[in-house]
């Protein structure tokens, strides 16, 4: 098992090994899926969150041993990335891979720091008399703008993937998980706009999104709005026949 620990972490390097060791034997399961697990545990007297990535297939596992990197390295690659940056996620503390027979990817781990937050994303779509609503998108057009004015891509900008912590009446602070997605470039408007899509906007939550890029970057508000009002309903549309024909196959 190769386990690489971040440097701020280093005292507790055996620890860190013990909690991948015991993964399955210990730790409370945050969420369930048919490859990747998370679990709560310990790390002294920190609470911290285990991603366990299930081996991946024969051919996968040819992929992630020559030729691309790993889920797991991925996760704490770009988490330190986010952290130079200046921009918020859970603190990685350590990747782990076992390697299999020539050498191939069997399982692997990301660990970081566990965040308490309030509430997600997810919760200011579902609510519209959410407290404070239009503050917090405003503020989270703010953190997205400086996501791309630092050239980062995050492809799974989605509800669930951003953790929000309230500070004070005026002031929350947003944390990205879900990281082993992303793409380090140069984005144009229409790459800006599009990478807001995926979080399911209603026309209220486009208009004040827009209008607060607007004013960060100079460009014009009406045409901010159309853009990101094309891209989340052709998003929607595509979601949603994604969905008919799923269900429709199943039927017969």
């Amino acid at each position: 098992m190769k386990i690489k620990v971040h440097p701020n972490y280093k005292e507790q390097e055996k620890a860190v090994q013990k909690l991948v060791e015991t993964f399955f034997k210990k730790g409370k399961i945050l969420v369930k899926g048919s490859r990747n697990i998370i679990k709560t545990n310990l790390l002294g007297d920190d609470d911290v969150n285990i991603k366990f990535f299930k081996k991946p297939g024969f051919f996968k596992s040819i992929i992630y041993t020559y030729f691309k990197e790993t889920k797991a390295k991925r996760s704490y690659d770009y988490a330190c990335y986010l952290v130079e940056k200046n921009i918020l996620t859970p603190s990685p503390i350590a990747y782990a891979e076992e390697r299999k027979n020539f050498g191939l990817l069997g399982n692997s781990f990301y660990i970081s720091e566990q965040i308490h937050y309030d509430f997600t994303f997810r919760e200011l779509i579902h609510n519209p008399l959410f407290p404070n609503r239009v503050l917090i998108l405003e503020q989270f057009a703010e953190f997205t703008f400086r996501l791309h004015e630092a050239k980062i891509n995050f492809l799974d900008h989605s509800p669930g993937n951003t953790l929000i912590v309230k500070k004070d009446d005026d002031h929350y602070d947003f944390y990205l998980i879900d990281l082993n997605r992303m793409k380090f470039e140069e984005l144009s408007l229409e790459q800006r706009m599009d990478n807001f899509k995926k979080l399911w906007l209603s026309k209220r939550m486009v208009e004040v999104i827009a209008m607060r890029y607007a004013f960060l970057s100079g460009e014009s508000e009406p045409k901010l709005r159309s853009i990101l009002m094309k891209k989340s309903l052709a998003f929607k549309r595509k979601t949603a026949r994604k969905k008919y024909f799923k269900k429709f196959i199943g039927k017969k």
